[in-house]
């Protein structure tokens, strides 16, 4: 069987903020399943290959957002992995260039994105700098919390086509209704950094799941069930002394 590939999308325009640790938690956590993984790192310039089954995007500057659509729509290899099955997971930066516009500059100029996501970003009353919890809604039903780190002066408007992740309990998000993030089919957008996958595994068995087509057994594993309960305790302002 061939190795799920991973590829990261141009890392010296959308890798500032850490997010290629994302990469590494998805590849992780098929090794341990036994399952081989590959991470390609693909920048500007470079071909990026259609028969990926994850695709990463991380954050970048407004310079760096308009840089990587034109550099992806122009490859065309993006809409073809997604056309093949792939997933996507786009943080924060890649988030609002996966929407149908977004805006740039002090003259808050609009300007198209790739469209693989029925949302568009605008610049909001105030920048969302801190930590974020929000409540996930999971494909079956169930809730699921996410935690991580938001740096971002856009604000996130869900279109009829794309349905938000969940909902904030803490922090800034989308900015307009309460509501974080977005999935449209395989394409699921979010604004936390930290690398989130790390925080939150569920997600990270969210996209695997999404790329592979079929559920994934579960993957104990208790010192991370530790510290993510007790980041979600930081973040919540509790004290949790036990790690419960």
């Amino acid at each position: 069987m061939s190795p799920v590939t991973i590829v990261l999308v141009y890392q010296s325009l959308l890798g500032i903020y850490g997010d290629r640790g994302n990469a590494t938690v998805l590849s992780k956590r098929l090794t341990w399943r036994g399952i081989d993984a590959r991470v390609v790192v693909v920048e500007p310039g470079e071909e990026l290959p259609a028969d990926g089954q994850v695709y990463l995007l991380g954050g970048g500057e407004d310079l760096a957002q308009t840089t990587a659509v034109r550099e992806l729509t122009k490859d065309g290899n993006l809409f073809r992995a997604l056309d093949a099955g792939a997933a996507v997971l786009a943080v924060c930066a890649g988030y609002q260039i996966c929407g149908t516009t977004f805006t740039i500059g002090e003259r808050d100029e609009v300007v198209p994105g790739l469209g693989i996501l029925d949302v568009e970003t605008r610049r909001g009353d105030v920048r969302a700098v801190g930590e974020i919890l929000y409540r996930w809604t999971k494909p079956d039903g169930t809730e699921s919390l996410v935690t991580g780190f938001e740096n971002h002066g856009g604000f996130t408007r869900v279109g009829p086509d794309a349905r938000p992740l969940g909902v904030v309990e803490k922090g800034i998000g989308n900015g307009y209704d309460g509501s974080e993030g977005a999935q449209q089919g395989k394409v699921v957008g979010t604004y936390p950094h930290g690398p989130v996958l790390a925080r939150n595994p569920e997600l990270a068995d969210h996209v695997l799941e999404l790329a592979l087509g079929h559920s994934l057994d579960p993957l104990p594993r208790p010192t991370i069930d530790v510290l993510r309960r007790q980041r979600i305790a930081a973040v919540r302002g509790q004290q949790d002394r036990s790690g419960r």
